[in-house]
């Protein structure tokens, strides 16, 4: 990117972050509604003496009712009046932060120029008394200045024309800075420019600094400056009017194109666009940067002040950090100002992903949404615990809980980066020692990490429901590792085996439903811990939709796939079952290797159709389909005679127990074109087994697991 496009988005981020300061006081004031002790209280209202009769003192005498009902009326009247402006002004900043860059240089050249004309009109005011002021103290007349800074001028009087504490010197500074003014309007302003009116333009700047230094009388040089703003003001008006189609035709424009944008892409795909358009999580890092600046300037200065003149105490420890807590407690106060904090929340998030993806040698772009995720979380979290509401104690406490959660939950995402890695590394038989050291030793961290941590909560903390949820959460990651690290050494023992392993799967499943079955005894115990904070210490409905969220996602889904998982395996272990064992005089005369996986048979299952496979090739065959993966006959015999089995729960497992044997002739009878339609759409033996090995993990007891995020959502804490 070349250094002038990368000037460009400076520019653009920085001309959008002036709305966000906009909205941020808007929000900090609460829209003008009554903050805390309200001002409108009729304990706060002063009685006047001559209003209590004589012999009364004001504690007993009280207003009448009608008293009462007018202040409350004006009261209300205030509050609606300041609701009103404060959400009109919200949604202009918003308007304005979601303009295209073109548009936002002109919102901003039409603001520097009123801005421009109300200074120069207080700039000529000022200047304007000072002048008034002086010649006032020096017993001129009231009516005609005659000793005016122009005899000063003719005369040579230098001492006085240069004196700091003389009206001259004010001119002099008055007209420099009418000068600037004048020159920056001219460039800025969006009216008409004919060339008279642009050479009116600076004497209009510059008029009263002129008539300054003329004897007249002193009504003329107070009038002066209204004058003086007549010309630039009648510009800015005109642009206003002028303008005020275009605006209208703007908003509508862009109403018109998001609705069409929603109806072709959908709202995911506009608010993606927007997202990247307005570059925001830059703009709001750069906002809440220049927010915790301007405040801890402020708290530096103000410490400064109060201390003592010797050496600043700012560099005491103690100090630093109490002005830290300041600030992270100022930096959450807004919802805006969260937004800001989630934002650099997830920058630091992301760098912390992009350092284990390089301790471990990954470059998943899958991977780098943990600064998304993150920030999503954190956020959620700040809502449904009230962050803004609470009382700048509790605020932070609130907060480094919250922090606590966060990263507890961060170690579930590395942990996500890591345990595919362990079974690439022992799957493979990779000979790069160091690549296994590597995410052993962030397994290491996975373990030892949380245990660290909950070791000094529980000696720190009494019990809560917080801390439940906390260990909960840290104790999931320790198991989700250690069911890694034991399915990464038994994968790691058979690429070392020289014969086949045929109760591999069978430790596999058993191992990852231990694991998915405690992480799902996890969530069920969070959903109740999230609901006896819910009830009993803080409720709100946006932890009630958290919480219906979880028990939907995280608990019913979770069961129902785990459920469909163990009678599909089921299913398939009883349709393996009823398949007769070959015995070792038939497996010497075959003298064969097995068609699925091509290893050779130490055991072996027949089909119906005389082949020979694995026991357990077949089974994980039959998550797939019921043929033979040769002829793609039916894998097992059916007894007619036989009640109608109970096992066949599965989707995608026909019951064909109750079939006749006329149907099974007219079966066998379309076998051959049976067969040569599905040898067009159904793969080679060997595709299907590399298909069933690659998805091996997914056809385990609750292979979906845990959703991290929502789990951490909706414990609180």
């Amino acid at each position: 990117m070349s250094i002038r496009l990368k000037l460009l988005g400076i520019v653009d981020v920085i001309l959008r972050v002036p709305p966000l300061f906009i909205m941020d006081e808007l929000l900090r004031i609460g829209l003008g509604l009554p903050q805390g002790d309200s001002n409108y209280d009729n304990s706060s209202y002063e009685i006047d003496d001559s209003l209590v009769p004589d012999g009364q003192s004001k504690s007993e005498f009280s207003l009448p009712v009608s008293q009462y009902d007018d202040q409350f009326y004006k009261a209300f009247a205030i509050t609606v009046f300041k609701f009103f402006f404060s959400c009109l002004g919200i949604v202009a900043a918003m308007c304005i932060f979601m303009l295209w860059t073109k548009h936002l240089v002109i919102v901003y050249m039409y603001l520097i120029s009123l801005g421009i004309v109300f200074v120069s009109y207080w700039s000529n005011v000022s200047t304007m008394k000072t002048v008034i002021a002086t010649m006032t103290a020096n017993g001129t007349s009231t009516k005609i200045v005659t000793n005016s800074i122009l005899e000063d001028v003719l005369s040579l009087n230098l001492r006085r024309l240069l004196d700091p504490e003389g009206c001259g010197f004010v001119v002099v500074q008055n007209y420099a800075l009418q000068t600037i003014l004048a020159f920056i309007f001219m460039y800025v302003h969006l009216g008409p420019r004919y060339s008279l009116v642009q050479k009116l333009l600076p004497i209009s700047f510059m008029a009263p600094s002129f008539l300054a230094i003329l004897p007249l009388p002193l009504s003329v040089l107070h009038h002066a400056p209204v004058f003086a703003a007549l010309l630039p003001l009648a510009l800015v008006k005109f642009v206003l009017w002028y303008s005020a189609l275009t605006v209208v035709q703007t908003v509508y424009g862009g109403y018109q194109h998001a609705r069409h944008f929603v109806n072709n892409f959908g709202v995911s795909a506009l608010v993606e666009t927007e997202w990247i358009r307005l570059n925001v999580p830059t703009v709001l890092r750069t906002f809440w940067m220049l927010r915790v600046t301007e405040q801890a300037s402020t708290l530096l200065i103000d410490h400064v002040a109060s201390g003592d003149s010797g050496v600043p105490s700012v560099v005491n420890f103690g100090t630093f950090l109490e002005m830290m807590r300041g600030l992270l407690v100022s930096g959450c106060e807004t919802l805006t100002a969260v937004l800001g904090m989630t934002s650099i929340v997830s920058y630091i998030c992301h760098y912390i992903g992009c350092f284990f993806q390089w301790v471990l040698l990954t470059e998943d772009d899958d991977d780098k949404s943990i600064g998304t995720v993150s920030a999503i979380l954190f956020y959620i979290l700040a809502l449904q615990t009230g962050l803004t509401g609470l009382d700048p104690e509790k605020r932070f406490v609130r907060l480094c809980r919250n922090f606590c959660l966060l990263f507890t939950a961060l170690l579930h995402f590395i942990h996500n980066i890591v345990n595919p890695l362990l079974m690439s590394l022992s799957a493979s038989r990779n000979p790069s020692l160091h690549r296994h050291i590597r995410a052993l030793s962030v397994c290491a961290f996975l373990i030892l990490f949380p245990v660290s941590l909950l070791a000094y909560l529980w000696s720190q903390h009494a019990m809560s429901t917080w801390l439940l949820a906390v260990s909960a959460f840290s104790v999931e990651v320790i198991v989700k590792v250690v069911v890694s690290l034991m399915i990464y050494t038994l994968f790691l023992i058979d690429a070392y085996r020289s014969t086949f392993w045929e109760k591999l799967d069978d430790y596999v499943y058993y191992i990852r439903a231990f694991g998915n079955t405690v992480e799902f005894c996890f969530g069920i115990f969070l959903f109740f811990n999230g609901a006896w904070i819910l009830i009993f210490e803080s409720g709100g409905a946006i932890r009630a939709i958290m919480m219906c969220i979880h028990a939907y996602f995280n608990i019913w889904c979770e069961a129902r796939a785990g459920w469909n998982v163990f009678m599909k395996r089921r299913t398939a272990v009883n349709k393996i079952n009823s398949l007769p064992e070959a015995d070792e005089d038939q497996l010497r005369r075959l003298d064969d290797v097995c068609a699925i996986c091509y290893q050779e048979m130490k055991s072996a299952k027949i089909t119906r159709c005389n082949h020979f496979f694995h026991g357990v090739c077949l089974r994980k065959w039959l998550y797939v389909q019921d043929r033979c993966p040769l002829c793609h006959d039916i894998l097992y015999k059916v007894d007619s005679d036989s009640p109608k089995e109970s096992v066949d729960h599965s989707e995608g497992f026909p019951d064909l127990s109750n079939i006749g044997e006329q149907q099974q002739t007219q079966q066998q009878q379309q076998s051959s074109q049976d067969n040569v339609n599905q040898s067009e759409s159904e793969p080679t033996p060997s595709a299907s087994m590399a298909a069933t090995s690659e998805n091996r993990d997914e056809f385990v007891i609750l292979s979906a697991g845990q959703q991290n995020v929502q789990n951490a959502v909706n414990v609180q804490r």
